[in-house]
C-alpha cells in the first residue's frame, strides 16, 4: 500500500508561484506513475499534471505552460511547480498513484 503526503500549500498573490511536494512511501517509487489533481468545493477532482516512471509529463490546457511536474527518485518525491497563479487555481491539491491519494494541501490565490 502506497502512502502519500502532500505539503507546500499556502496563500499566494495572483501572478505568484508556489511549489508543492508529494512524498511517497510503501513501494518502489521509481516504478510509480504519479499525478496531481485539484478540487474545489462542490466539484469533481480535476487532473492537473502527470509524470510517468520514465519521466514523461503531461498537462491539461488549463495549466500547460504554467505548471511543471517533476520527480526526485532519490527522495521519493514528486513536485508541482506552479507559476503565474490565478484565483481560479485556488483548490485543495492532491497527489495520486492509482487508488492511493494523499490528504491534500490547500492552495489559495488571492490578493
Amino acid at each position: 500500500q502506497v502512502q502519500i503526503v502532500e505539503s507546500g500549500g499556502g496563500l499566494v498573490q495572483p501572478g505568484g508561484s508556489l511549489r508543492l511536494s508529494c512524498t511517497v512511501s510503501g513501494s518502489d517509487f521509481s516504478l510509480l506513475n504519479m499525478a496531481w489533481y485539484r478540487q474545489t468545493p462542490g466539484t469533481q477532482r480535476e487532473w492537473v499534471a502527470a509524470i510517468s516512471s520514465g519521466g514523461t509529463t503531461s498537462y491539461p490546457d488549463s495549466v500547460k505552460g504554467r505548471f511543471t511536474i517533476s520527480r526526485d527518485n532519490a527522495n521519493n518525491t514528486v513536485y508541482l511547480q506552479m507559476n503565474s497563479l490565478k484565483p481560479e487555481d485556488t483548490a485543495v491539491y492532491y497527489c495520486r498513484n492509482r487508488g492511493s491519494w494523499g490528504q491534500g494541501t490547500q492552495v489559495t490565490v488571492s490578493s
